[in-house]
C-alpha cells in the first residue's frame, strides 16, 4: 500500500542520516505547509436551472404578429399564441406548428395561464406526439413517384401504375388493385402527384357522402351539406347548422376508422359537446369508438406522407 503524500517536506526515516546535519533539526527546521486556499463561502439557496426548451414547434410569425408567449409547464418553457375572440371560455389547439391559445377579451393572463396549466398533461402529451409524428416522417423514405409505387387505401395498399397516353387521366381498377394514370409527354411528377391526390379526394368524397347517408337515419339525424378538409389535426368538424366538415385523408385508413370520425361528427348534431350523453349517442351505433380513436391515433403517427397540404 502507498503511504499517503504529506504536504512539505518529507523525511525518510529509513535514510542514512546526513553528516552535516542532525536529521531532528531537519524536522524542526523543516518549513510550514503552504497554507489552504479560503474556501468561498456558498450560497444557501441555489437558483433552479431554466427549464429546457426543448424542440417544440412554435406558430410561425409575421411582423404583424404579436410576440409569443411562454409558459412554463413542469419542466418544460412552451412558446404559444395567444388569439383574443367573443368566445366565453379558453380553447386550445394544437397543430404541427405548437400551440395555440383563444381567449375572451376580458379574461386576463394570470387567469389565462392558470387555465393552460389545468391542461398541462394534455397539451404536453400533444406536443410530443406532435414532435415524434415529425420524426418519424422525417426519418422515412419519401414515397418515389414511379411505375409500381405502393399507395395507402382504406387500410390496404393499391399500386400506382403509370402509363404512356395522349390524354392525362386517372383510373383505379378495383379488380386488380391498380391506380392507372395516362403519363402524356412533358408531365411532370409534380402534376402525377396532383393527378393522384384529386383520385384520392373524389374518393373521400364519395365514400364520406355514402357513409353519412347510412348512418344519419341510424341516429334519427340530417346534415345540410358535406365540405372536404385538409386540417393538419383535425379529422372532422361540425356546425349547429349541420354543415360536416372531413379530412379527406382518412381514405387512406381502413373503413371501420372512417366510419368512427363519420358518426362522431353526426353524434354532434343531437350533443354539440362531448359529454357522456354524446358518447352514449356515438357507442349506440359505433360500440368499439374507444378502440377506433385509439387506433386512428396510432395510425397516423405510422401513416407516410404522400401530399404536403
Amino acid at each position: 500500500m502507498n503511504s499517503p503524500k504529506i504536504a512539505g517536506p518529507q523525511l525518510d526515516l529509513f535514510a542514512q542520516p546526513s553528516s552535516t546535519q542532525d536529521p531532528f533539526q531537519r524536522i524542526l527546521h523543516a518549513p510550514p505547509a503552504p497554507a489552504a486556499k479560503p474556501v468561498p463561502p456558498q450560497p444557501l439557496f441555489k437558483a433552479p436551472p431554466s427549464p429546457p426548451r426543448i424542440n417544440f414547434p412554435s406558430p410561425p410569425r409575421t411582423p404583424d404578429d404579436p410576440p409569443l408567449r411562454r409558459i412554463v409547464l413542469g419542466h418544460y418553457a412552451v412558446d404559444y399564441e395567444l388569439k383574443r375572440s367573443a368566445r366565453r371560455s379558453i380553447g386550445f389547439m394544437i397543430d404541427d406548428d405548437g400551440l395555440h391559445v383563444t381567449a375572451p377579451r376580458r379574461a386576463i393572463l394570470p387567469d389565462i395561464d392558470n387555465a393552460i396549466r389545468a391542461k398541462q398533461r394534455w397539451i404536453l402529451t400533444k406536443l410530443h406526439e406532435r414532435g415524434e409524428r415529425r420524426a418519424k416522417r422525417a426519418e422515412s423514405a419519401p414515397l418515389v413517384w414511379e411505375d409500381g409505387a405502393r399507395l395507402p387505401y382504406l387500410g390496404a395498399e393499391i399500386v400506382l401504375r403509370l402509363k404512356p397516353a395522349a390524354r392525362s387521366h386517372c383510373v383505379f381498377d378495383a379488380e386488380t388493385r391498380e391506380l392507372r394514370v395516362g403519363v402524356t409527354p412533358g408531365l411532370t411528377e409534380w402534376q402525377i402527384k396532383e393527378l393522384v391526390k384529386i383520385w384520392f379526394q373524389a374518393e373521400a368524397k364519395r365514400l364520406f357522402t355514402e357513409r353519412l347517408d347510412f348512418y344519419a337515419p341510424q341516429l334519427g339525424v340530417r346534415y345540410s351539406a358535406l365540405t372536404l378538409s385538409s386540417a393538419g389535426t383535425r379529422w372532422g368538424s361540425c356546425t349547429i347548422g349541420g354543415s360536416i366538415r372531413l379530412n379527406w385523408r382518412l381514405v387512406h385508413y381502413a373503413l371501420p376508422l372512417l366510419d368512427y370520425v363519420v358518426v362522431h361528427e353526426l353524434a354532434h348534431l343531437r350533443e354539440m359537446n362531448h359529454s357522456p350523453r354524446f358518447w352514449a349517442v356515438v357507442g349506440s351505433v359505433y360500440a368499439d369508438y374507444d378502440g377506433a380513436r385509439l387506433e386512428l391515433r396510432r395510425r397516423s403517427h405510422e401513416m407516410p406522407v404522400l401530399f404536403t397540404d
